[in-house]
């Protein structure tokens, strides 16, 4: 079989592990593959997913110095990449093999054809900023993390609520009981608080949304502030020992008084869809709107 040129050199490779079908979509990818001029590159535990011993297998961080990175998964997989590549300006591409998939643009019966056009260079790019997360502690910085979607503070259990204070860019806005908040950034905007009553933004947006969780009042609502602003969330319960969750995967436990700071991340993620990707098109599809 001839060589295709890929527009892409260096193709780095992550899956889920775990999940059976994630395993034979990879080696189908890794078979696909063989037909382009580009070099492939398996994240270690992926490659050991495959039938056969890859020719080159890479730790998670050096998928840094790929030119571009597919995650067979759902979500929360690419939640996890974007971790690691929120430095650097590799791009990333998903094949979903979980559930909605609303960051992972290829379905599984559709790669080949989705695929090559992607590597040929018909494809689309929009960039997803990510949030930082900083707890501090007596003037000191205890915790730190990065999400895509969201950063959660909760009280840590389904049958207490918890105290805390909210400022944005320095300035009060409420002292709330609930269950919580979630702070979300337009991608996150359709995973957990749109669950909680958030409203849906275009992946496009500078802004963030702060979604109360069960607040114990009937006139708390959900507050959309610009992407550069800065969210203050200080923990008010003394007894109790909250949680601040980052994209649900990345979880630290607060004391009283911690102050949990959030603000918008230097670099972004950069994800590719095939040419034609259409955010409402997804969410008619994965929402089931009109039907």
């Amino acid at each position: 079989m001839s060589l295709k040129k890929s527009n892409f050199k260096v193709i780095g490779i992550v899956g889920r592990v775990g999940r059976p079908t994630v395993a034979d979509t990879l080696n189908s990818l890794s078979q696909f593959l063989t037909q382009f001029e580009c070099e492939v590159r398996f994240e270690t535990q992926t490659a050991s997913l495959l039938d056969s011993k890859p020719n080159i297998a890479v730790k998670m961080a050096e998928l840094e110095q790929c030119d571009l990175v597919i995650v067979v998964g759902g979500d929360g997989s690419i939640l996890h990449v974007a971790r690691v590549l929120a430095d650097s300006d590799v791009p990333v591409i998903g094949i979903n093999r979980g559930g909605l998939g609303f960051l992972a643009g290829v379905s599984p019966d559709e790669v080949e054809s989705k695929l090559h056009e992607v590597l040929k260079g018909k494809h689309q790019t929009e960039i997803h900023f990510l949030i930082d997360l900083k707890v501090v502690r007596d003037e000191r910085t205890v915790h730190r993390s990065l999400a895509l979607n969201d950063i959660v503070v909760n009280s840590g259990s389904i049958t207490r609520m918890m105290d805390f204070k909210l400022f944005v860019d320095e300035e009060f806005v409420y002292s709330q009981r609930s269950d919580g908040l979630i702070i979300a950034t337009p991608t996150g905007s359709t995973a957990y608080a749109l669950s909680a009553g958030g409203p849906i933004m275009h992946p496009s947006l500078d802004a963030l949304v702060v979604v109360p969780m069960f607040p114990h009042t009937l006139s708390s609502r959900p507050l959309v502030v610009r992407g550069q602003s800065q969210i203050t969330v200080i923990v008010e319960s003394e007894e109790d020992y909250p949680i601040t969750t980052a994209d649900s995967q990345v979880t630290f436990i607060l004391h009283p008084h911690d102050k949990v700071q959030i603000s918008k991340h230097k670099n972004g993620l950069n994800i590719v869809y095939p040419a034609g990707h259409d955010f409402y098109q997804s969410c008619r599809s994965k929402l089931d709107w009109g039907t």
